[in-house]
Order: C-alpha cells, then sequence, then structure tokens
C-alpha cells in the first residue's frame, strides 16, 4: 500500500522521522508559537471576527474523528494566517501546515535562521532542496494530530502541478487516505468580508482594490480597521475523503481524475455557499428585461400570440414590455441598506422583542446552496416580508425577491418595495395571456439566477387570525418553472410569523364585519405613523424543517415532465396543505390567544374570573400535553402572563370588571367580569391565532357529547369526528398523514392526562366521563360555535333563495344582512359569527356537495338538523 504514495517512501523507521525532523525545518509549517509582538497583531485584526457557533461545534467533532485540512478558493497568507490564529485563539484544530505556503514575515527569526543553514546544508550535499512530500514529514504531522490548509486556485500552483508535474496537494492527500483507516476530512471555508452581492459590471473600487470575493489587501486591512464586525466566517459542508472515493463514479477513475473531480467538487461548494450567503450576481433592470423579452421562448409565444390576436409584431411586443415594466423587482443594495436602519428603529418603537428560531434558521442555512430557497410565510401583516428580508440580512443570508400585490405599487411605496426585492403581480391572470406568459418567464429568470423567492401560499393578509386555504396560482408556475430546468433544486422553506398583536386589527374587524376594504394609498401609509405611538408585545417567528423538491419527487416517485395538467394541479394542491400544516407545526401560542379562546368559550355573560382561570388551566394543561410551542410568557409564568393580557384587555376596553352588582354575590364568588358584545370579533381575531391547536379536541369533545353518554368507545367516535372534518374543510388544512382514529387517541390520550376520562378497567379502548371532564369538554367544543352559526346562516340563506336567483356579487352582502338579522332576532348567538370569510368558506364547501339554494332542501335540512344539534351540545 506505500509504495502508491507519490513519494518515494523508504518506510521511514523512528529514527529517520526524528532525524527528519531535527534537520529540516519547513516555512510551509508555522509554528505553534509565534513572538509576541506578531501574535498581539494578529489578535488584534481578528479577535472580533464572528465565526458561527454551529459550525465551531462541527469543527471540533470533526478533529475527534479524523484529520482535518482547510481549503480556501484562491492562494492567499492573510487566509491562512487568518484560520491559524482565530481558531488557535477559539481551542479549535488550527492550521499549521500550509502546502505550497511559505510564510517568512510572521515566522520568530531563530527560525527563519535554522531554516536557511539546513537547506543549504541539504542543497550541498544533495543539489536539491528537502521536499517535504516525498521525505514523509507531511505525512508525519497530519497523522499525528496537525490540520493542513491547501488552496483551491493558484496561477503558479497550476503551472506548478499541470507543466513542472509538481507534487499535487488533493491527490497527495488521495493517496494518504487510501493508506490510512482514518477519514481525512477537507473542510472548504470563506471569509466574507461583506455581504453586498456582486454587480455584474464591477465598479471602479472593485478594479482598484479587488472584488468582494477576491479583495487585495488594502481592502481587507481597511474593512478589519474600520469595521471588524462586518467580517465572518462561513464554513461550508465538509468532504470525507474516504468516503468520495467510495463514490461508484470516482472509483473509475484514475488518481489524477480524482484529484480534479476533487478540486471541482469543493470550488462548486464554497461558489455555492458563497452564492447563498451573499445572492447571485446583481444585474441591471434593464439586462434582466433584455435576458426575459428576448429569450427564443417568450418570443415564439408573442409570435403566435399576434397571429392569433391578429395584433401587429411590435404591439405586441411593446405590451410584453410594459407588463414586464409592471412586474419586475429593481433590487438594490442601497434600499436594503435603508430599510435595515429603518427598520431597526420601527422594531425598537413596535415591539418589546423578536423570538426566533435560531435552530431552524440553522437548518434553513444548510440547505440554501443546494438551490433556491422559496420562502413561504404565513401572512398576518404587512409587517411580515419586512421581517422575513430583515432576519436574513442580519443570519447571512440574501433577502428574497418577494411577491407583493399589484395594489401596493403605487408611488411612493412601489418604488421603495421593487427596491427591497419586490416583484407585482395581479390577483387574476384571467383573459391576459399574455401577461401570464410574461410573469411565469420573470419567474423562470429569477430562478435561473440563482434568487430566492418568498410568497404568501394564503395569497392575502388573514383577517381571521387563522390560516387561509391555499392559493396555488404561483407555486404552479415555480413548479413549471423548475419543469423547465430553471434550477437543479428548489427548497421549500415554511415559516410562521406570529405577533401578540398585529397594527391591522381595526381594519381586519372592519372587512369581516362586511366592510369595504380601504385601498392601499400613501394616504394610508400616512394615516399609519399613529401606529407607532402603541406597543404591540413581541414577534415569533418560527422555521418548519425545509423541503426539497427535488428529494420530495424522488420520495414519491413523480416526474413533472409526465405529469398531466390535473395531475399537476393535484399535486400543487398537495404541497400547498403541506406547506400550511408544517407552518401550524411551528406556529406558537401565545397568552393573548388562549386567553381570548376562553373568555370567548365561556357561555355565560358575565362571569367570575376564578371559572375563566378554571379554563384557561384547561387549555394549558391540553396544550402541554400535545406538546404545542408556547410563547416564552407562558413558558417561564404562564399566571403571571395572563394577568398581564387581561390588564390589557380591560385597558383596551374589551371586557370591564363588572360593576353593580351585589356585594354579597361579588364576596362569594370573586371578582367578575363582563366582554363587551362589540368587542367580541377582535378577540374572535386572537383566538384564532391558536385555534389549530384545538381543533382535533373540539372536534373529538363534539363526538363524545354526542354520544349522550358518560361512557364510550374510541370507535364510537370516529364517524363523528370525521363529519366535522368534512364539514370545515374549507376551514382548516387537515393533516392526511395523520388520520381520523390516530388524532382521537392522541385527544383522548390528553383528556385522560387531565383528569377528564377514565379508561374501563376491563372492556379495552373504552372509558368513562368525569364529572369535571364533562364541563372541560364543552371548554372544547365552544372553539366550533362561531363556525357552526357562519355555517347555519349560510344554509338558511339556501333555504330562501333557488339557485342561480342571487348573483354572486350580491349573495355575500344577502347572506350579511340575513346574519344580521338573525343576529338580533337572537336566532344565533355570536357576533363574531357574521364573518365574510366564514361565509365564503361555508359556501365553497356546500358548493363542492352540491348544495346551493332551495332545489337541495334534503340536503339543507340535514345539514341544519346536525348544525342545530351540535350547537344545543354546546350550552350549560
Amino acid at each position: 500500500m506505500l509504495d502508491r504514495l507519490p513519494y518515494k517512501t523508504e518506510s521511514p523507521n523512528v529514527d529517520t522521522m526524528k532525524h527528519t525532523k531535527k534537520t529540516y525545518i519547513y516555512l510551509s509549517h508555522f509554528p505553534v508559537k509565534i513572538g509576541f509582538l506578531s501574535s498581539a497583531i494578529l489578535n488584534f485584526f481578528l479577535t472580533r471576527t464572528k465565526v458561527n457557533k454551529a459550525q465551531i461545534s462541527i469543527l471540533k467533532q470533526l478533529s475527534e474523528k479524523g484529520i482535518v485540512v482547510y481549503a480556501n478558493k484562491y492562494k492567499s497568507n492573510f487566509d491562512f494566517l487568518f484560520f491559524y490564529a482565530r481558531y488557535k485563539q477559539l481551542n479549535l484544530p488550527f492550521p499549521e501546515i500550509g502546502f505550497y505556503y511559505r510564510i517568512l514575515s510572521w515566522q520568530p527569526i531563530s527560525r527563519l535562521m535554522q531554516s536557511l543553514l539546513t537547506n543549504i546544508r541539504y542543497f550541498i550535499k544533495n543539489f536539491s532542496l528537502p521536499n517535504p512530500f516525498q521525505n514523509g514529514y507531511y505525512r508525519e504531522a497530519l497523522t499525528n494530530g496537525k490540520s493542513g490548509f491547501v488552496s483551491l486556485i493558484d496561477k503558479k500552483g497550476f503551472y506548478r502541478r499541470f507543466v513542472k508535474a509538481k507534487t499535487d496537494p488533493l491527490r497527495y492527500l488521495i493517496e494518504l487516505q487510501k493508506d490510512l483507516d482514518r477519514p481525512i476530512y477537507i473542510v472548504p471555508q470563506i471569509i466574507f468580508y461583506s455581504n453586498t452581492p456582486r454587480r455584474s459590471v464591477p465598479t471602479l473600487t472593485d478594479i482598484l482594490f479587488g472584488s468582494e470575493e477576491k479583495p487585495g489587501k488594502i481592502k481587507r486591512l481597511f474593512t478589519l480597521l474600520k469595521n471588524p464586525k462586518k467580517a465572518f466566517v462561513e464554513i461550508c459542508d465538509p468532504v470525507n475523503i474516504k468516503q468520495f472515493l467510495g463514490r461508484d463514479h470516482v472509483q473509475s477513475l484514475d488518481i489524477e481524475h480524482q484529484a480534479f473531480t476533487l478540486r471541482r467538487l469543493l470550488v462548486q461548494r464554497i461558489n455555492r455557499h458563497r452564492q447563498s450567503i451573499i445572492g447571485p450576481v446583481i444585474k441591471s433592470r434593464v439586462e434582466l428585461k433584455e435576458n426575459i423579452l428576448t429569450h427564443n421562448r417568450l418570443q415564439q409565444f408573442i409570435q403566435k400570440h399576434a397571429e392569433e390576436t391578429e395584433t401587429p409584431l411590435p404591439q405586441v411586443q411593446k405590451k410584453a414590455n410594459e407588463y414586464l415594466e409592471e412586474i419586475a423587482a429593481d433590487y438594490s443594495q442601497n434600499w436594503i441598506r435603508m430599510y435595515d436602519i429603518t427598520l431597526r428603529i420601527m422594531f425598537r418603537l413596535l415591539f418589546d422583542g423578536m423570538i426566533m428560531d435560531t435552530e431552524g434558521l440553522e437548518k434553513v442555512q444548510k440547505m440554501s446552496p443546494k438551490g433556491p430557497l422559496i420562502i413561504v410565510p404565513c401572512h398576518k401583516s404587512h409587517l411580515d416580508y419586512l421581517i422575513i428580508s430583515w432576519l436574513f440580512l442580519h443570519n447571512h443570508l440574501p433577502c428574497p425577491h418577494i411577491a407583493a400585490g399589484k395594489n401596493l405599487s403605487f408611488w411612493p411605496i412601489g418604488t421603495i418595495f421593487r427596491g427591497g426585492g419586490a416583484f407585482f403581480l395581479r390577483r387574476t391572470f384571467k383573459g391576459e395571456p399574455l401577461y401570464a406568459k410574461v410573469f411565469s418567464e420573470y419567474i423562470y429568470k429569477i430562478l435561473q439566477e440563482g434568487f430566492n423567492i418568498e410568497f404568501f401560499i394564503e395569497g392575502g393578509r388573514s383577517r381571521t387570525g387563522k390560516l387561509l386555504m391555499p392559493k396555488l396560482g404561483l407555486l404552479s408556475i415555480i413548479m413549471e418553472a423548475f419543469k423547465n430546468k430553471a434550477c437543479e433544486d428548489l427548497i421549500f422553506v415554511p415559516v410562521f410569523i406570529g405577533y401578540d398583536r398585529v397594527l391591522e386589527e381595526k381594519a381586519y374587524i372592519h372587512e369581516i364585519e362586511g366592510g369595504q376594504k380601504e385601498p392601499e394609498s400613501l394616504k394610508q401609509v400616512i394615516k399609519a405613523r399613529k401606529s407607532l405611538k402603541a406597543r404591540y408585545g413581541k414577534v415569533y417567528v418560527n422555521y418548519s424543517d425545509p423541503i426539497s423538491l427535488k428529494d420530495y419527487l424522488s420520495k414519491n416517485r413523480i416526474s413533472l415532465e409526465t405529469l398531466a395538467k390535473e395531475e399537476h394541479a393535484e399535486l400543487c394542491k398537495t404541497l400547498g396543505l403541506q406547506f400550511l400544516n408544517a407552518i401550524n407545526s411551528v406556529s406558537v401560542v401565545t397568552p393573548h390567544g388562549v386567553m381570548a379562546g376562553a373568555l370567548l368559550n365561556i357561555s355565560k355573560k358575565r362571569f367570575a374570573k376564578s371559572l375563566l382561570v378554571s379554563c384557561l388551566d384547561t387549555y394549558m394543561a391540553h396544550l402541554q400535553a400535545t406538546n404545542a410551542t408556547l410563547a416564552d410568557t407562558l413558558r417561564s409564568d404562564a399566571a403571571n402572563a395572563f394577568d398581564q393580557v387581561l390588564e390589557t384587555f380591560v385597558t383596551r376596553k374589551f371586557i370591564e370588571r363588572a360593576a353593580g352588582i351585589n356585594t354579597d354575590e361579588s364576596s362569594e364568588i370573586g371578582e367578575l367580569l363582563k366582554i363587551h358584545e362589540h368587542k367580541r370579533p377582535s378577540l374572535d381575531y386572537y383566538k384564532n391565532n391558536c385555534i389549530i391547536f384545538f381543533i382535533p379536541a373540539a372536534f373529538t369533545a363534539v363526538s363524545i357529547l354526542h354520544t349522550d353518554s358518560f361512557q364510550f368507545a374510541a370507535s364510537d367516535l370516529l364517524f363523528e369526528y370525521r363529519f366535522l372534518q368534512e364539514l370545515f374543510s374549507s376551514e382548516f388544512a387537515f393533516d392526511n398523514s395523520k388520520p381520523a382514529d390516530q388524532m382521537i387517541r392522541k385527544t383522548l390520550k390528553a383528556f385522560i392526562d387531565d383528569g377528564m376520562l377514565i379508561p374501563h378497567q376491563t372492556l379495552p379502548d373504552t372509558y368513562r366521563l368525569t364529572s369535571s371532564g364533562f364541563r372541560k369538554l364543552k371548554f372544547f367544543a365552544r372553539f366550533l360555535k362561531t363556525f357552526y352559526e357562519s355555517y347555519l346562516i349560510v344554509l338558511t340563506f339556501y333555504l330562501r333563495y333557488p339557485k342561480d336567483s342571487v348573483d354572486a356579487k350580491d349573495r355575500l352582502k344577502k347572506i350579511q344582512s340575513m346574519g344580521n338579522r338573525m343576529y338580533k332576532q337572537k336566532e344565533i348567538d355570536r357576533i363574531e359569527s357574521l364573518s365574510k370569510i366564514s361565509f365564503k368558506n361555508a359556501i365553497t364547501f356546500f358548493d363542492s356537495i352540491g348544495l346551493n339554494g332551495t332545489e337541495n332542501t334534503e340536503k339543507i335540512d340535514f345539514y341544519i338538523n346536525r348544525i342545530t344539534n351540535h350547537i344545543n351540545l354546546l350550552e350549560d
């Protein structure tokens, strides 16, 4: 095995190695101890340069498993010195052996003189200089635990390897690995001096002082002196040479081509990682537009469209250009910097803090080199997209291009948003085939360039507080671009963004109750400054596990190329629901949400605080039993958090401490509370922020109550549970991977843990309901009452109006009017049931089962009876 090494090995014995170490000093070996002055200078420049904590942990683990060799892209004495000094400072394996490096200025003078004398002596004797590759010096140093450093691209190094046939360090490491059992890890490293993307046309500064990727000495020094905190280190995925050599396509290559392949792999990882941090090269808007409009695929479509519509070709091309002008972003790092300054101030004014999922973000960072990130957040506020971009900017990820509604393109907001990466789309592409094609080609191009994209799967902001059902148009276009080979992979990242309070609360309630949405305008922006005077609690940002589309398709054996149109639509629907479920799985339960739910689910108009506390305790027990993600305030001191929220709700006049009550009664039952009726819709919004965590419990509770028995089997609940899943299929995204019987059993276990149920001692899968459990079941079941009443209003409308007798545009107005009348006549109890969005969801469901007018009286009666029966179960 030894004779395969690239040097003539003489199987040096211990004495020879000792002699080698005593006789020869290589300047490519940087000593552990250097002069005090040299050490002080290096530490001064490098101490504040950031190294990711997670990556520090990776380096420690690698050094325990095998030999570590660091790699950078371009040869740089500074990089070698940096990693030597910084990693030594952090107690990490630091590089001492620099292949083809010769560090002179930082070596102790005594060592330099010693090296000179020993080299002269060797040259006189052998007429050549000692070779550390051939005499076993590098081998011994690496196998004894020292770390190496190799540069992948070097003009002299290429000439040395390719023309003069000198030893290639990568080839040497491959040969060494074949002789060792321990793995050799090559760890590609990048030093960033800023996260500014590279422009397609270099600036004068780049020409004079070097680019961001390959800065000159002056630029490096200036950055480290002026703002050392801007510099940071990133570690790419390490390459285990042992595993690399085990790959089928590598085993068939000779040693030389194995080294070529390894070098290409390492350079590719560095390039991809760099792009995942700073983003792709920024081209001008004009250049991007020209590339899109002159693309053969779009040109063919324009030609065909001109012929079909009998429109002159120049006119169609002009229209296509106008559409692209309307759509395209104008990404600018200057705007991004301005965002950063503005948002820092805004967040300090508005919020008490931001709780971010750093673990989840690290997973996103790890996946980002594999392909463009497709960020899929929930949408509760206009602040959502600002928060995502701001967090990416401060966590070494390129800010995404953001899909925004055309309603936001007004001046000056449109200009500002375009500068931050926003591109604009119309609410519908219906009847506009040319617009649809231009938009699709724009998406293709920005994915091909490598930009991240952020879009909201719900289509618009949720006015109800819960997730809306997915809108699939843009997702379908992104999937089509992937099918057309715009990129190798797409990484979907579902993101939860939550708030203790939202800025737009008042406007949302107005729209839910049937009011007209006020169009976005400069006037609205000016009025919004009033919001800066209030505080809105905390912001919560959680990341679900990234989903590789390439892996997803492979795992499910799906070929996009062979899918029919209907199958493509079904795939998009499946993915859309999966994204919603992923967002729900990382959602945060806030004290505002739980408190609002408890207040609304107590059926009495006026109630004791002790009853509220009992309801809150029940909900908290359930959330903990089901491992829900709780806000930090709930985890640390739930009672105090609820007291603070209660005070906030009193201050905001959502509730009042009931006055004018008999003092004897008050003293017996404690403090009394009362909800202001007209504030129930506001509370309903906050309740819906966390309702998804209670829906399985609500369905199970109604199913148990429907059995009308204190003893039941789990199987008795299945029919009613599935009925509720079907009835509310337009309200909630149910996870198809978790069947109804599984969700029932999980909920029953939580009910047992809270003392609501007792398993039967002899009968398997049978349970007895406790007296306290009966009361608590209603706490859960009442989460559904608002939806029951909304659906009942729609059914009443269908009972009175034949199909197509009312225009679709007027239908919602009539339903809203009917609901108001039913509320006044006390046919329904809850004012929050008069929700335009719930009415729309009910219409969607009933349409799907063919129920849409008086012609379906039998079906209408069936659902009215079932829903009325369920509502009756909720009464005290």
